[in-house]
């Protein structure tokens, strides 16, 4: 009889078995499983599963004993209580119990009384049945996986802080902010004492963003005007300032037209003061386009046309005078721009309010002390003279324009400083008015040489060695760019001019303004056709200026 090789695990199986079973065997005949229903005892009502085991023969026994004799000893250890319920017909013999993943979205009855939620919502259909209240689900969190495992953690991202100033932002602004209140702000004036750059447009900045945008840009240009190479983080904050102050004056302007039309326009202090700083900026990035003319004569529409008010009166009286003063003086150098009626009319009605001091309180020479006056005299005569020479008549002048100018020397010979002579503008005083007569005789007299020209020269040079020029006194600086001019288009001996020269490279060097280099350079045109014997033609400079597409100002 052939023998048949059994499993190790069922012959444990049935080596288990064997105290509670009998076995049948059929003499010639395979072995064979059949199962047997008997009660284990007469209480129980599921009957118990007991296989039926044939007799083997020997050559089965024999494998049976080789089998026996391999198998561990912990398969004979006495079977687990057998479950209740109808077996099945064939049992798998290497069944294993199924891992079960509780769920943790079912409601909260479910879960207490630990039973399979069907998850229905609002309520769950088992808790209805079962009539016991549902209390529901859980909200879920946002940061929670539907059927993640992984706990996940949320982690708090830090607010990002505001602006301590508005507008000031980050560290290149930092130092824009820095150089305007540590320098460019005492450049651009005069006074050591109450300086309207420091003390009023600077606190308005800081709590008006536009204002603050202009200041900045302002600033930017300064350094970036004497900077060979300047960053790329400049020049990106620099036009960043620069389109958000243009935009947000636009709005403050629009804002203010918008109002009732019956009643008097009020001009914000912010907005007026922006147009200030825009025009200064023009002048500090050495724009030579004649930009600074709209900023000019934005200012004059919001102080004459529109019949503006300008609530702060002390910062009305600044603003004027400086209007004044780059208007005046954007006469000497440009060709096709004459003083209009409304420059004239604000020089005329210019008075200083009565709780400051006249006219010491003033923060630009020149205007409060009456001398911007003659050059926008002297200005008209040069356009008359400039008309008769386009005409080729044979005099420059007539009658009437030398009567006028004998009015203006006579009126120059009257002047007296008010100024003492221990004060700091004492000497920028009386170089502002040589300088002043320079222009007059400039105007009238032959251009040539004369012993004429040259004392009055070296008169204004020594005036000039009169000035400080140290760094920790160098407010007068400010204003000596024009007078400068002035001098250098009539020095006509060759041995005058390097003293001009050096006082151009100091006061570069000290104001870092952008427009002071292309000042020198008419100045020294002027010198290269004197000496190459075309004096007649520097008589003319502001044709020499406009001959080059340039429109800049000598302030």
């Amino acid at each position: 009889m052939e023998a048949h090789s059994l499993d190790p695990a069922a012959l444990a199986r049935r080596r288990s078995t064997l105290s509670s079973s009998t076995y049948s065997t059929t003499s010639g005949s395979s072995p064979d499983l059949t199962t047997v229903i008997t009660p284990d005892s007469e209480d129980d009502a599921t009957p118990s599963v007991v296989p039926k085991i044939e007799e083997l023969d020997e050559g089965a026994t024999a494998g049976l004993e080789d089998a026996k004799s391999v198998l561990p000893l912990d398969h004979l250890a006495s079977p687990a209580s057998r479950k209740r319920g109808r077996p099945r017909k064939h049992p798998s013999l290497d069944q294993k119990k199924s891992s079960h993943v509780r769920s943790k979205t079912g409601c909260g009855t479910c879960r207490r009384r630990k039973k399979k939620c069907d998850e229905s919502r609002p309520f769950c259909t088992n808790c209805e049945k079962n009539n016991v209240v549902c209390d529901g689900y859980e909200p879920r969190q946002p940061w929670q996986a539907r059927r993640s495992t992984t706990l996940t953690v949320r982690t708090a991202i830090p607010a990002e802080l505001p602006m301590l100033v508005e507008g000031v932002d980050g560290t290149v602004d930092q130092m824009f902010f820095h150089h305007f209140t540590a320098h460019v702000g005492k450049v651009l004036s005069l006074t050591d004492h109450q300086n309207p750059f420091l003390e009023i447009i600077v606190p308005m900045a800081m709590g008006h963003a536009g204002l603050m945008h202009s200041l900045l840009y302002l600033s930017g240009s300064c350094l970036m005007a004497n900077d060979p190479s300047p960053r790329s983080e400049w020049e990106e904050r620099q036009e960043h300032h620069s389109s958000k102050a243009m935009r947000l004056l636009q709005d403050d302007l629009a804002e203010s037209a918008s109002g009732d039309q019956s009643t008097v326009a009020t001009i914000d202090d912010p907005s007026i003061a922006q147009t200030l700083l825009l025009c200064l900026q023009t002048v500090c990035a050495g724009d030579l386009t004649g930009t600074y003319r709209y900023h000019l004569d934005a200012m004059k529409i919001m102080l004459t046309q529109r019949a503006a008010t300008v609530p702060n009166e002390q910062l009305r009286q600044f603003i004027l005078e400086f209007l004044l003063y780059h208007d005046y003086s954007s006469s000497i150098t440009s060709l096709g721009n004459p003083l209009d009626q409304r420059s004239i009319d604000l020089m005329e009605g210019f008075k200083l309010p009565e709780f400051m001091i006249q006219p010491q309180a003033g923060t630009l020479l020149g205007v409060m002390d009456g001398l911007f006056g003659f050059i926008s005299r002297i200005r008209r005569l040069r356009d008359q003279i400039r008309q008769r020479r386009v005409q080729g008549a044979g005099h420059w002048w007539d009658a009437d324009i030398i009567d006028d100018a004998f009015a203006i020397d006579d009126a120059l010979r009257a002047w007296k400083c008010v100024h003492p002579p221990d004060s700091p503008r004492y000497a920028p005083s009386l170089l502002y008015r040589q300088c002043t007569w320079i222009y007059l005789h400039r105007t009238i007299q032959l251009s040539q040489p004369s012993p004429t020209f040259t004392e009055a020269v070296d008169q204004g040079l020594a005036y000039l060695r009169m000035l400080p020029w140290s760094t920790d006194d160098g407010s007068t600086q400010s204003i000596l760019l024009m007078p400068l001019f002035l001098l250098g288009c009539a020095a006509f001996q060759p041995d005058q001019r390097p003293e001009i020269s050096e006082a151009f490279q100091r006061l570069q060097s000290w104001s870092s303004l952008g427009n002071i280099r292309y000042a020198r350079e008419i100045v020294e045109e002027v010198w290269r056709m004197m000496d190459e014997g075309m004096e007649e033609e520097t008589w003319d400079w502001e044709t020499i200026i406009a001959k080059r597409g340039w429109d800049f100002l000598v302030t």
